[in-house]
């Protein structure tokens, strides 16, 4: 007997083998492959023509300027019309070009001579250039990798069947069009009629700058290279030139050969398990001084930096080199610091703070070595008295909020950090800290010791101008007095010791004895 259906049922395809799926695999990974190799290309492109066409505009050597990224390997300066334009090797593949913009020197004198400076100890300023080059390319290979896939997801959107249509469609009179719109819209976006240089200005040449200072005047090795282009060859502008060369060199001999005779110098040697950390105040700019002060650390072991204010002489955008050479000469320490009365408004605080550095605004923190830290701006840097959120106050009144705090802190203040110790006398009076570190007056004070109403020792003590400031600006080829950096010790999250060090306007260093500090009530 024989069944039958009573339908029929479709065909069944016979199964895929394994050859066939191996296929199939194979082509879908080659066409993911060259969608990613085509993103790539693409998003290269489009990065390259993001980068160099982009600009920036930041505060530098006293400037602002606008920086631009060129792929000439040249450091490029634009000067302005006074003095010539430079042009260096920038030892890569990605040059700049830098446009001078405005500043406050009220001379070209006095702006040639901050140069000279400035040029003595470049390491901060050099690395803001990377760091601001650096953070442009990131930007423009995010925006390149975006405008890469584009065409890739118009062309995926579209489908096999539409892509099909429209390349039929190029031969004809509406597809001529659409090319021609779409060439017109590239050309408009490119402007290639568009000069990138001053019409007006004349086709002047590179020389060399012994070329163009002439005979007589003796450069620095590093100098060598350094090319100039200008229109400006007056004797008085050679004079001013050769001035700052001859800053440059004094500038860079004399905190050159500190530092290395501070790398040297015999200092307490702490104990295992001790945290030493440098004292610096009073900066004002003399940013010579940073990596003498930073070769004293070393020296000493420290492994942190306390800053007590005044980096600055107005606290203005203009001097945001000596915070970028505050930054550079301390980089790989820990980092705590407060703005002097110097330090006007709030850009050094946020300058600092955005580079790394723990500001203390009237809250206890973890310190060094397990230490606790309480500090604040000293009052008078805003010209409003500010106490965080509370306007009005006098410096009498922030010393006495400040005692507040370090009193009502549930673990003992090590540390008070201000810029005026009378901003913590109260604190020490009342027994809540061990000891106040601060600057302001450009000579050693103390250490002092306070025995407080509660029984508890603290000790006052304020160093001497680590910029060697003898007023508000100590920006020179060598320090105006004694320039002092102070090393503290600490154990077991208590400061126990304090070592000054200075180094005199002839170059000679004195070593203090190392002093400790007995904390224990009488």
């Amino acid at each position: 007997m024989s069944f039958e259906t009573a339908g029929t049922s479709p065909p069944r395809e016979p199964p895929e083998s394994g050859r066939g799926r191996a296929l199939r695999h194979t082509t879908r990974a080659a066409v993911a492959a060259t969608y990613v190799a085509v993103w790539f290309g693409l998003a290269v492109v489009a990065s390259v023509m993001v980068f160099v066409t982009s600009t920036c505009t930041i505060t530098l050597a006293s400037h602002d300027v606008v920086l631009r990224p060129t792929l000439t390997g040249k450091a490029v300066v634009h000067t302005g019309p006074i003095l010539p334009d430079l042009r260096m090797d920038a030892g890569s593949p990605i040059g700049v070009d830098v446009e001078l913009g405005k500043t406050d020197a009220e001379s070209t004198d006095a702006l040639v001579q901050r140069y000279a400076y400035i040029a003595g100890q470049p390491a901060g300023q050099e690395t803001k250039v990377r760091e601001t080059v650096a953070q442009m390319a990131y930007d423009a290979a995010v925006r390149g990798a975006i405008l890469g896939l584009i065409p890739i997801l118009v062309w995926t959107l579209m489908g096999a069947s539409r892509r099909r249509e429209l390349a039929r469609r190029v031969p004809t009179r509406q597809g001529a069009i659409a090319a021609a719109l779409v060439l017109l819209i590239g050309v408009g976006l490119w402007e290639p009629w568009t000069s990138r240089g001053d019409p007006a200005a004349p086709d002047r040449g590179w020389m060399p700058l012994a070329t163009f200072l002439g005979p007589g005047v003796g450069l620095p090795a590093e100098f060598a290279d350094i090319e100039v282009r200008g229109d400006v060859t007056t004797a008085q502008t050679r004079r001013l030139i050769a001035s700052a060369i001859d800053t440059y060199d004094r500038s860079r001999t004399f905190y050159a050969e500190a530092a290395t005779k501070a790398a040297d110098l015999s200092l307490h040697k702490p104990a295992d398990g001790d945290t030493v950390v440098a004292l610096v105040a009073d900066r004002h700019d003399n940013i010579g001084m940073d990596d003498v002060a930073r070769a004293i650390a070393d020296a000493g072991g420290a492994t942190a930096v306390l800053d007590a204010g005044d980096d600055t002489s107005a606290g203005k955008t203009w001097e945001a080199f000596s915070l970028d050479s505050l930054d550079a000469a301390f980089d790989d320490l820990d980092r705590w610091g407060v703005a002097g009365n110097h330090d006007h408004g709030g850009f050094v605080t946020t300058y600092l703070s955005f580079r790394g550095w723990t500001m203390l605004d009237g809250e206890v923190v973890d310190g060094p070595g397990g230490a606790t830290l309480l500090g604040v701006d000293d009052p008078r840097s805003s010209g409003l008295g500010n106490w965080r959120d509370e306007s009005g106050l006098t410096f009498d009144e922030v010393g006495s909020r400040l005692a507040d705090a370090a009193c009502a802190s549930e673990v003992r203040v090590s540390t008070v950090l201000v810029h005026d110790a009378d901003l913590g006398a109260e604190t020490l009076a009342r027994g809540c800290a061990d000891l106040v570190l601060a600057g302001h007056l450009h000579v050693q004070v103390g250490p002092t010791r306070v025995l407080g109403e509660n029984g508890q020792a603290g000790y006052s003590f304020t160093t001497g101008t680590t910029g060697g400031a003898a007023y508000a600006i100590a920006l020179g080829s060598k320090p105006r007095r004694t320039a002092q950096v102070t090393l503290v010790t600490y154990r077991d999250g208590r400061p126990v010791g304090l070592q000054p060090v200075r180094l005199g306007t002839e170059g000679r260093f004195v070593v203090a004895r190392y002093r400790p500090l007995h904390l224990t009530g009488t």
